[in-house]
């Protein structure tokens, strides 16, 4: 993007997202580091986002009182250090404008960053004072403008207390700081600096609490937290209102070095944006989830992450199915040379094509709890398998109806012009019959209908053969009955050959199905797996989380705050004790899979009915 464009519109009444901006995203295939500004109007926020850009222009900056941002805006640049993200930069209106009509809207503005960010800078003017804190009082709002689950019996605190778990890292930027950073007459560094103003107050004058309430809201759900202070860019006012237009070595030296040290933080720590589970946020996903939250809020819900990833889950998984399953056939068609020799030969290549395939879907869905679209992935391989190999049964029967109607050529033409029509003339046909069957038998690559063309053909010869063998002269009655015989057995053992070769293929089929079901399965556990060790990670962050902030209010002398997180603590320490001990939802699968395909079913179908059923259970 060479500028940037109007993400999310802020009208008086609503707001609305730009169909454009979700264009753009949608194109973006890469994990995203979004990086979203907010603070005050007039405090600088643009300059900060276009230095992050790279650029001098672009974030419009207002030299006015009037504030120029207004929604949110989106600029999607290549990540300075890592070519494998894209770095997105979203720049809020300013908070407090006082040409606004609702100052709700501040607060939906505020409740969008946080969610759609995986780094949030919060910037202000001055110092971290208690007016600051006050200024502030939007992220007090949060428990009432978002929601981690959809469950309506959640309360509030607790639902609030698993925001930890996917909010964005928190950047405080001050800006035109002029105080010393000491503190108790020692040099203190930025960080300490805002660990100290987030320390709580002694004291229960509304004001106090009011600033308490936010300190604690900021050390709840950001554990990861940084400052920078900058002093002014310029002391020159005409420089500063025109600020864009000023080369960077006119402004301030200090000015300059804190933000390359902004920039250079910001491009080495920011986490790309993910969800609960570790889930990377693209540039679709993030279309999906401003959509889903613009929506809730505009028709007066809260936005709830749950929800938002089982909208997004839902979209995502169906084009999985189909990502995966065009892959397989893609790779049936490059890796297939028709007509294989034998059923096998097809169904080992089916094999190495569904691993595939299945590592496809495992790769790009998500939250398919029900298994509804393993299962659906599951029924459109099937399908496709089954078309591959009526392709091959085809391209057999087209190869050898063709072969063989050029190997009986000369037998055919001999029936025409009566060559058998003579004494000894059966003799003569089994001769001239019996050769075309070695000839097709040396034809290499006949596939699988070989045997069944071959059969049709020599049923085709048997009134023809019986006729000539009636009127052959050189034979007695008995001895042409001895050749009837002869030829009725031979043709019955064709039949029990081909009987035998069908049995074989069905037993073939079978194995194939309870491969293919062990292979989704063994899959789907090795994720499940993952998300398990991944979903106790997040819960040792949140229980360490939780006991720092404990021992810190137990330190600053606030013991009823330091208890009433204990209740929050023991239940993590429940679920994670639950999460570590619960058994895998597979280990009976593998005990009685093999039952459950081989023993005494009667047919593909129900092996493979069976298989879906067990395949549907499994999280129950």
């Amino acid at each position: 993007m060479k500028a940037p464009i109007c993400l999310v519109e802020n009208r008086k009444e609503q707001l609305a997202v730009n169909p454009e901006a979700i264009q753009i995203l949608d194109k973006i295939s890469q994990p995203l580091v979004v990086v979203v500004i907010v603070g005050l109007y007039r405090t600088g926020k643009s300059y900060l986002m276009n230095r992050l850009a790279g650029q001098n222009h672009g974030f419009p900056l207002g030299s006015t009182v009037q504030s120029e941002t207004k929604g949110i805006w989106m600029w999607c640049v290549p990540h300075p250090t890592n070519p494998n993200y894209t770095l997105v930069l979203l720049d809020t209106e300013g908070l407090g404008d006082v040409e606004k009509g609702d100052p709700k809207n501040d607060s939906w503005i505020f409740a969008l960053a946080v969610l759609l960010s995986s780094t949030f800078v919060y910037n202000s003017i001055g110092t971290i004072n208690h007016q600051a804190l006050e200024q502030l009082h939007y992220v007090t709002e949060l428990t009432q403008r978002i929601r981690a689950k959809s469950s309506p019996s959640h309360d509030e605190a607790g639902d609030s207390s698993e925001f930890v778990s996917f909010f964005p890292n928190f950047v405080w930027t001050v800006r035109d700081f002029t105080l010393e950073l000491k503190l108790d007459g020692r040099p203190i560094t930025e960080d300490e600096y805002l660990e100290n103003a987030l320390k709580l107050i002694p004291g229960k004058n509304p004001g106090v609490q009011n600033a308490n309430l936010t300190r604690e809201c900021i050390r709840y759900f950001f554990p990861e937290r940084k400052c920078f202070v900058f002093d002014r860019p310029t002391s020159d006012k005409n420089l500063l209102a025109q600020i864009e237009k000023v080369p960077e070595n006119q402004l301030e030296w200090d000015f300059q070095v804190k933000s390359k040290k902004f920039c250079s933080y910001i491009f080495t720590n920011a986490k790309i944006k993910t969800l609960r589970g570790g889930i990377a946020v693209t540039g679709n996903r993030l279309g999906s989830l401003v959509k889903t939250y613009v929506d809730a809020i505009n028709s007066g819900a809260v936005p709830c992450l749950e929800n938002a990833v089982m909208t997004l889950a839902q979209r995502e998984n169906s084009a999985a199915v189909q990502k995966a399953a065009d892959h397989y056939s893609k790779l049936m068609v490059q890796r297939m040379n028709l007509p294989t020799d034998t059923l096998q030969e097809l169904l080992d290549v089916h094999r190495a094509c569904e691993k595939e395939a299945i590592a496809v879907f495992m790769e790009h869905s998500f939250k398919d709890d029900e298994r509804e679209f393993q299962k659906s992935l599951v029924v459109t391989i099937e399908t496709r398998k089954n078309d591959f190999l009526l392709q091959n049964e085809k391209a057999s029967i087209t190869r050898c109806q063709a072969e063989l109607q050029k190997l009986s050529g000369p037998l055919m033409e001999s029936i025409s012009r009566g060559a058998f029509s003579v004494p000894g003339g059966h003799s003569l046909y089994l001769e001239a019959k019996k050769k075309v069957e070695q000839s097709y038998e040396w034809v290499p690559r006949k596939g699988v209908k070989a045997n069944d063309v071959l059969q049709s053909f020599l049923q085709s010869q048997a009134a023809l053969e019986l006729s000539i063998l009636q009127s052959d002269k050189a034979l007695t009655d008995s001895q042409r009955a001895i050749a009837a015989e002869r030829t009725k057995k031979e043709t019955a053992e064709k039949e029990q050959e081909l009987l035998r070769e069908k049995q074989k293929e069905q037993q073939q089929m079978m194995e194939a199905q309870e491969r293919s079901f062990r292979e989704n399965i063994a899959q789907l556990q090795e994720k499940m797996e993952r998300e398990r060790a991944m979903l106790l990670r997040e819960q040792e962050k949140m229980l360490e989380h939780k006991l720092k902030v404990q021992e810190e209010f137990l330190i600053e002398g606030f013991r009823k705050k330091s208890e009433a997180l204990m209740d929050q603590i023991s239940q993590l320490r429940e679920e994670m004790e639950r999460t570590r001990k619960s058994p895998s939802l597979f280990s009976h699968v593998f005990d009685t899979l093999g039952n459950v395909f081989i023993a005494g079913v009667p047919g593909v179908g129900k092996i493979f009915g069976a298989g879906m059923k067990l395949l549907g259970s499994l999280t129950k």
